[in-house]
C-alpha cells in the first residue's frame, strides 16, 4: 500500500534532503527509522529537496509497505526512535498512485531576518544590520507574481527540464523581532528561494530599484540576481495536496 509520511526537521545538521554517498541527510535519517521499525527495507520519495541547512516544518514523502495496522502507534515509535532535530506528525494512507513530490499542487517558504545581532537567533535567521525598506522590498516581490520563467534565480548546472514556476504569493512582514518573506508557488527551483530573497535585499538596501527585478528575470542569466543568502533563515512550511489521493475510511 502507498503510505504519506509528514514530517517536520530542523536542517543544520544534514547536508539536505537526498541521499547522498558521503553526508548524513533527513531522508537517510528517515528510511533508517521506518526500516528499523518495520523490518523490511523502506524507501522514501519526498515532496521536493531542500539544500544542506534548509528546515521544514511541513515536509511530506511517500513509501509502500504491506499494511501499517496502527499509523499513531508507529508515528509514536518513529519519533522515539528519530533524532531530535526531526520529528514525525503523521502517517496517512493514499490511493496507489499518490506521488508525493507530483501531487503537490502549492509549496510555501518563509524565510526569516533579523535586523540586530540576536544569539537566540544565531542558527534560525539571517542578520542584516544595514538598514531596509520593506515597501520598495514588497513592490520588487510583487513584480515576481508578473513572470513565470525564473531560470535566474536557478541554481547553475541544474538539470530540470523546465524554469517555469507559478508564483502566487511573495510578500514581506515584520513579525515580533524578526522580518519574515512568505513565498509561495506550485514549484521552485534549486535554491532559488535563497537567490529571490538575496536580490530583494539588493532592492531594500538601494542598490537597485524595484523596476529593475524586470531586467533581472528577463536576462535568465543568475549572473544578474542577488547573492545567495544563508540556508539557516530558510523553512518549507507548508505542501499542499488535492484531497482525492487520500484514502479516507
Amino acid at each position: 500500500m502507498r503510505y504519506f509520511i509528514q514530517f517536520s526537521y530542523f536542517g543544520k545538521a544534514y547536508h539536505g534532503w537526498q541521499n547522498q554517498p558521503n553526508a548524513i541527510t533527513v531522508q537517510e535519517v528517515l528510511e533508517k527509522g521506518l526500516s528499523t521499525l518495520l523490518r523490511k527495507r523502506i524507501e522514501v520519495v519526498g515532496a521536493g529537496r531542500t539544500d544542506a541547512g534548509v528546515h521544514a516544518k511541513q515536509m511530506f514523502a511517500h513509501f509502500d509497505f504491506e499494511t501499517i495496522e496502527d499509523t499513531e502507534e508507529l508515528v509514536y515509535r518513529l519519533n522515539s526512535f528519530l533524532p531530535d532535530d526531526v520529528a514525525v506528525q503523521g502517517i496517512f494512507e493514499m490511493v496507489p498512485s499518490a506521488h508525493a513530490r507530483f501531487d503537490a499542487t502549492e509549496r510555501t517558504y518563509e524565510y526569516w531576518l533579523v535586523k540586530e545581532k540576536n544569539p537566540f537567533y544565531f542558527d534560525l535567521a539571517h542578520c542584516v544590520l544595514q538598514p531596509l525598506d520593506l515597501d520598495v522590498m514588497n513592490q520588487a516581490g510583487a513584480l515576481l507574481l508578473d513572470y513565470s520563467d525564473f531560470e535566474c534565480f536557478s541554481k547553475s548546472n541544474t538539470d530540470v527540464k523546465t524554469f517555469t514556476c507559478d508564483v502566487r504569493h511573495a510578500q514581506w512582514e515584520i513579525k515580533e523581532d524578526k522580518w519574515v518573506f512568505t513565498i509561495t508557488a506550485d514549484r521552485f527551483l534549486r535554491n532559488m528561494v535563497r537567490a529571490v530573497v538575496g536580490t530583494l535585499l539588493d532592492v531594500g538596501q538601494g542598490r537597485i530599484t524595484p523596476e529593475h527585478i524586470h531586467k533581472i528575470i528577463e536576462s535568465k542569466d543568475r549572473a544578474e540576481a542577488g547573492v545567495s543568502v544563508p540556508a539557516k533563515g530558510l523553512y518549507l512550511t507548508k505542501v499542499l495536496y488535492p484531497k482525492d489521493i487520500f484514502n479516507e475510511r
